[in-house]
């Protein structure tokens, strides 16, 4: 990686949100009937971090597969206005992915768990020694290269499923729930850690989460989403400024978003059930 140039990134509080990846209609119904997702539009614009909220079974994780090209529509389209040669290819290799479980390789070594995204690339591990030893810089493990899976804690784990994720420079950092079966200090260290990324480096980040309070902290934008079928139901910008620290968590301000959203959430559930 160019360290130079990413460390110059544009601030993601302040750039315009020119769309990077539009839905427009998009619907997707599983082989056994199930409807995941019906007319859903979204435009996800450059350097936002919008987080989709909602309950289980609403569509979240299935929307997200289906940006990161791990699925397909049934109907409706998925355009990236915000890339310049507006391929499939060109897309996905610019996007990285941070699942729920950090899905890392037991048998490799933390430095071999990063590498394989740049090794299946057929980037030699020597060349990617400097690229690997930079993200994992970035989550604050770099003197655990050599370790192993279960050497780690589960936050640690996590970090190097983040690193892995962004060893390709994403411009669209995918993230589904990935802090949900962490402890609660451990979630809001990462929390903090991931949002001090974000505005350093400038990518926009969708972020799959069932937490009012996760979400209200993280995004600048949260999409609430109602299940059967899933759908977006109401979005709520989130115009407290960054960077957000500690003292956030326990204000006002930070208060009245939960509560907003909270509402917004059980509207969308309400609505679900009355269907």
């Amino acid at each position: 990686m160019n360290t130079a140039a990413i460390a110059t990134a544009p601030d993601p509080t302040t750039a315009s949100h020119a769309p990077l990846v539009s839905l427009r209609g998009v619907s997707k119904t599983f082989s056994n009937g199930t409807v995941a997702l019906q007319n859903m539009s979204l435009d996800i614009g450059e350097r936002e971090f919008v987080s989709l909220l909602g309950p289980s079974g609403c569509g979240k994780s299935t929307a997200l597969r289906i940006i990161a090209g791990l699925g397909d529509t049934t109907s409706g389209t998925i355009t990236w206005p915000g890339v310049r040669d507006d391929t499939t290819a060109k897309s996905r290799h610019e996007i990285g992915f941070v699942f729920q479980e950090p899905t890392l390789m037991p048998w490799a070594t933390v430095f071999n768990n990063v590498w394989l995204p740049l090794r299946l690339r057929g980037v030699s591990r020597s060349a990617a020694r400097g690229d690997v030893m930079e993200a994992l810089g970035m989550v604050g493990l770099e003197k655990f290269a050599d370790s192993y899976p279960r050497e780690l804690s589960g936050g640690m784990k996590m970090r190097v499923s983040i690193a892995r994720a962004l060893i390709t420079r994403p411009k669209l950092l995918l993230m589904d729930e990935p802090f949900a079966a962490l402890d609660e200090i451990t979630r809001f260290k990462l929390n903090n850690d991931l949002l001090h990324l974000w505005e350093k480096f400038g990518w926009t980040v969708i972020f799959v989460t069932h937490s009012v309070f996760e979400s209200v902290y993280l995004s600048s934008r949260i999409v609430v989403m109602a299940s059967r079928p899933g759908r977006v139901i109401d979005e709520l910008a989130i115009d407290a400024p960054y960077p957000r620290e500690e003292e956030f968590r326990t204000s006002s301000i930070y208060n009245e978003y939960c509560r907003k959203t909270s509402d917004a959430l059980h509207a969308a559930m309400e609505g679900s059930e009355h269907r």
